[in-house]
């Protein structure tokens, strides 16, 4: 008894295996759903409790200002404006201390840096 293909056509055979294919995908995507419905290691959502804060601003008694932030000579305010906005758009939400700048000229960094910029040339 010898067998035979069902058929030689390559569109039918494309149309086959891309059916499986997707009949497989949807299995899965619901397969994922079903697993994120029943994770046992999401936390649960705790109900809201109504703390007690007051409406208006409350205005402190002790009114100190925290230091100035120390400036070094030859930093321009400008540059320590960016490097704040930098930090603040990072997510870090307290004040800079201190700004200082590092020399690079020996670093390989560096060294690559102006390597690529030679061969775009």
């Amino acid at each position: 008894m010898e067998h035979s293909p069902v058929t030689t056509n390559p569109l039918i055979i494309m149309l086959i295996n891309m059916t499986v294919v997707f009949i497989v995908l949807v299995a899965l995507i619901y397969l994922i759903k079903l697993i994120h419905f029943v994770d046992p290691t999401k936390e649960k959502p705790k109900p809201e409790v109504a703390e007690e804060e007051p409406l208006v601003a409350v205005k402190s008694e002790s009114t100190t200002l925290p230091p100035a932030p120390v400036v070094e000579e030859g930093i321009s305010p400008e540059v320590i404006a960016v490097i704040s906005a930098a930090v603040a758009a990072y997510g870090f939400s307290g004040q800079v201390k201190a700004v200082q700048i590092l020399n690079h000229e020996g670093t390989p960094w560096r060294a690559s840096a102006k390597f690529n910029n030679l061969q775009r040339k």
